[in-house]
């Protein structure tokens, strides 16, 4: 039982909880990243490139065995070596443009921090002082007075 108990305080602590939720959303984003790429910024560049699917491009660096097609998938089941440069191009892309949104993201965090900190602490005026306070402060008054 205490061992179901100490998971228990671990797992509500708020660390714990917004680590959680940041890996969802973080899921989440990726799969939306994913398709803003492979559905948006790739097929533009392959239009200039001239080829519909982007991330099989590729080079062959040795020989192809007869009766091999002279496609990606085919020649890595041969086990002919290739460089899939248009695969690591559309993962590169994926990355920058998910590094960029996050910079954006951090920013806008940033910026709604500094002014959260300067507004609230600059305004508001300070607290009266407790009454016990304000009774000593009377006391030290009238005792100064009275000498």
């Amino acid at each position: 039982m205490k061992l179901l108990h100490e998971f228990r305080e671990f797992a509500v602590k708020g660390n714990v909880v917004d680590l959680a939720v940041g890996v969802i959303i973080g899921a989440a984003f990726a799969k939306i990243v994913d398709s803003l790429v492979g559905d948006v910024v790739m097929p533009v560049i392959s239009r200039i490139v001239g080829k519909l699917d982007f991330s099989s491009l590729f080079i062959v660096l040795a020989e192809v065995p007869a009766g091999t097609a002279m496609t990606l998938d085919a020649l890595k089941k041969a086990g002919v070596p290739v460089l899939a440069w248009g695969n690591f191009v559309t993962v590169a892309l994926n990355f920058l443009i998910l590094a960029f949104v996050i910079f954006l993201m951090v920013k806008q965090v940033n910026r709604l921090r500094r002014q959260q900190a300067e507004t609230p602490a600059q305004a508001a005026e300070p607290a009266p002082p407790p009454e016990d306070v304000m009774l000593l402060r009377e006391i030290r008054d009238s005792l100064r007075g009275a000498r």
